[in-house]
């Protein structure tokens, strides 16, 4: 099987596309600073599987934990591969910690806080959480971490820390 890798140029090219489409608008020294809507641009996305699952193996929805909290996730359907590798038919794992809304499923998934990429293809994290509720879901990222079309997304689940 051959691998292909992307170069990580061709995603900062594309973020920066956006802030070129747009025309510049002269200004003078009475006139205010100028009004740019940001542009959004859709990237390719590559296809999902029709029977691509991705899932939390383990805590189970409503489980009680203690820190450190052990996740392992899981994927049928498909084939976990790190970024950088657009073989079809793969991805690698992305973890939403408390975040109600998906992110956009046009654009690479931001990394943050908030949105754990495991990037070398990791299924697996032991991670210090603060005490309390929280919401945890999944997404199948490709080679550049952008969704799959269409997504491969976890049901959410819900955990609480000692």
């Amino acid at each position: 099987m051959k691998r292909i890798v992307a170069p990580l140029s061709l995603l900062a090219c594309a973020a920066m596309l956006g802030a070129c489409s747009e025309p510049a608008t002269p200004t003078t020294e009475a006139s205010a600073a100028p009004s740019v809507t940001p542009t959004t641009v859709s990237l390719p996305r590559q296809s999902s599987t029709a029977d691509a699952r991705v899932y939390f193996v383990s805590p189970a929805d409503g489980a009680t934990l203690s820190n450190p909290v052990k996740l392992e996730f899981g994927l049928d359907g498909m084939q976990v591969a790190p970024a950088g590798d657009a073989t079809p038919g793969t991805g690698h794992h992305h973890l939403l910690i408390d975040t109600p809304e998906l992110p956009n499923m046009n654009q690479p998934l931001p990394a943050n806080d908030k949105l754990i990429h495991f990037g070398g293809g990791q299924t697996e994290i032991e991670l210090e959480l603060a005490p309390g509720t929280h919401r945890l879901q999944l997404v199948l990222g490709d080679a550049l971490h952008i969704p799959h079309q269409p997504p491969v997304v976890s049901e959410p689940i819900t955990i609480t820390v000692e």
